[in-house]
């Protein structure tokens, strides 16, 4: 079976895309209707997106304390991610460590071009080298769905309705001239939570979907998907046992990781970055299923 593009996250990528649009222009008509001039905001916020689009790669490492490191420094790592690179028909993508006791993986970047794969060095002690380079194939599949790009810029309008209701909070809360049309304001506030509120959920069931695609990807590559469900099953069981207060330092990179370090209070599945361990795990036994022609 050889890598083909997944049609289901491309539909999905396609729909949520055109919702939050419409969700956009929704939004902006209702400014207008009630202040007229929104161009500053709406400035402002395309700005903060095309910043957020050529910085994200720089913003999570330096956020998550990444470096970028050289081919001398690991020298298997990089044999490895270069291996499934040519596997995969891509790009060598930068290579970062973080300094963790949180095992896990992540990717960033606009583009295949642009990528930065980084693991932490804790899951490098933790896994065997099938299993890492399984979650390694994980990472890569996420770069050459381009479904990091994707999250970044469906993250644009929860980014616009976040900064209106900051903006009304420190309005209201300082004065300013919200007396004067004080029922726009509060209408506006209450459009900025819905839409914030509905384009969340949009992004949190694509960024869950996104993870089986790359589950999938993964197992294509290495042609091994037992080797990711035994990497699963041990980095969930580490982050289990790992104290709260090192989780939290990594909270920033949260959405990013192959499995959430922080996700043990999740009320309700509709929340969550990530699918459940056990429908992951399913997922990569039928896709084991398929490989061996069943």
């Amino acid at each position: 079976m050889e890598w083909k593009r997944d049609w289901g996250l491309t539909a999905r990528v396609l729909l949520t895309g055109f919702l939050l649009f419409l969700l956009y222009l929704v939004f902006m008509t209702i400014l207008w209707v009630f202040f007229g001039n929104v161009w500053l905001i709406v400035l402002l916020a395309v700005g903060m997106g095309l910043f957020q689009y050529f910085f994200s790669d720089k913003m999570v490492l330096w956020s998550t304390g990444a470096r970028v490191i050289e081919p001398d420094e690991y020298p298997e790592l990089h044999r490895t991610v270069e291996k499934l690179c040519k596997e995969a028909d891509l790009p060598l993508p930068r290579i970062a460590i973080m300094q963790s006791p949180v095992p896990n993986a992540f990717a960033t970047g606009r583009s295949p071009k642009h990528a930065v794969v980084a693991c932490t060095d804790s899951i490098m002690r933790l896994l065997n080298k099938d299993e890492l380079e399984a979650v390694l194939a994980h990472e890569l599949s996420h770069v050459k769905n381009r479904d990091i790009l994707t999250m970044t810029l469906a993250s644009f309008i929860a980014m616009i309705a976040s900064m209106i209701m900051q903006s009304f909070f420190f309005s209201a809360l300082f004065g300013g001239n919200n007396r004067e049309n004080g029922g726009g304001w509060i209408i506006v506030w209450i459009v900025s939570i819905i839409v914030y509120a509905i384009s969340t959920l949009l992004i949190l069931a694509l960024s869950r979907y996104r993870e089986f695609a790359a589950d999938r990807g993964s197992a294509l590559i290495t042609r091994n998907p037992r080797a990711l469900i035994s990497a699963l099953n041990k980095i969930s069981g580490r982050i289990d046992a790992i104290p709260p207060e090192a989780k939290a330092k990594v909270e920033g990179a949260n959405a990013f990781f192959i499995i959430p370090a922080l996700s043990g209070n999740t009320i309700m599945e509709l929340f969550s970055t990530h699918p459940p361990l056990e429908k992951r795990i399913a997922n990569l036994e039928k896709v084991e299923a398929e490989l061996r022609g069943y």
